[in-house]
């Protein structure tokens, strides 16, 4: 099965997508499933996994709705307010939603950048290996060596680092952020979310500008640890999923169809849905 492991839906008028502003133009406006079916079937996927877009659980029960009523969405990566003082019971109670399979703190909004390291989240973390969650990393490439110290920390947790840490392709300084993605890569609890590079690009942005970072995360964490991630309706601010998706195909070309079937789509089946099916809580 070939799976989008990330991509979004709003609905603007619920008013807390507090980052989508008209500025942005292309994407500001409703985004839902009939929206995505003709970019799903163009690219013969046949399942979705749809992320958080705002910091509410009253969006994580919005998509959870979605979900329900849309066969084509396999699981729900929610969000939940981590620094409440009733998280543990959060996630507790989220986690008996059938279609939730992660949580997605944003943490590249988060003014602290010590955030992650915070004692207070590890028994959150450890609440959410224990039922069956993976915790979506959204940081930018600072954050990446507090999240090699978190994954250290919390071994029996799934981590999955969204558009591949967000390499700043605009300019080409990738060095560093080329060194750490090598170290996080050595953990075998993360795997990293082939998506959301184009927005990282120049605006004219050409498959050869993507080259550098995505033959580095595929060398580093190898095709049984790449999942494939549209981030649409993102995506149209940078040339839009169809374009996205044959530039992917262009620089995995190389691959066996085994290791491409793998981050098309295996690899979302086993680490999103198929650990949630052994959550115990």
């Amino acid at each position: 099965m070939r799976i989008d492991a990330h991509h979004h839906f709003w609905t603007l008028a619920r008013g807390d997508y507090g980052w989508l502003t008209s500025e942005l133009a292309p994407i500001y406006r409703d985004f839902g499933p009939l929206d995505l079916a003709p970019h799903l079937s163009a690219a013969s996927i046949e399942g979705t996994i749809l992320v958080q877009a705002a910091p509410t659980e009253a969006e994580t029960m919005f998509l959870l709705d979605i979900a329900d009523n849309t066969e084509l969405v396999r699981g729900v990566v929610g969000w939940t307010d981590f620094d409440a003082a009733d998280a543990l019971a959060r996630i507790d109670a989220l986690a008996m939603q059938k279609l939730l399979v992660g949580l997605r703190p944003m943490v590249q909004d988060i003014a602290d950048d010590d955030w992650l390291l915070g004692p207070a989240l590890t028994p959150l973390l450890t609440a959410m290996a224990r039922c069956g969650l993976v915790f979506d990393a959204l940081v930018l490439p600072r954050h990446l060596p507090r999240l090699l110290r978190v994954v250290d920390r919390h071994p029996g947790l799934t981590f999955v680092l969204d558009h591949c840490g967000k390499p700043r392709l605009a300019t080409g300084e990738i060095a560093v952020w080329q060194r750490d993605i090598a170290l996080l890569a050595e953990r075998p609890n993360i795997v990293c979310k082939l998506s959301g590079l184009v927005t990282e690009a120049a605006p004219d942005w050409q498959v050869a500008d993507l080259r550098r970072a995505v033959d580095h995360v595929e060398k580093s964490f190898g095709p049984q640890r790449l999942l494939w991630g549209s981030d649409w309706p993102v995506v149209n601010l940078a040339g839009g999923y169809g374009r996205w998706f044959a530039a992917t195909e262009t620089l995995l070309a190389d691959l066996s169809p085994g290791e491409k079937a793998a981050i098309f789509g295996g690899n979302a089946a086993r680490i999103y849905l198929a650990s949630r099916g052994r959550q115990t809580c």
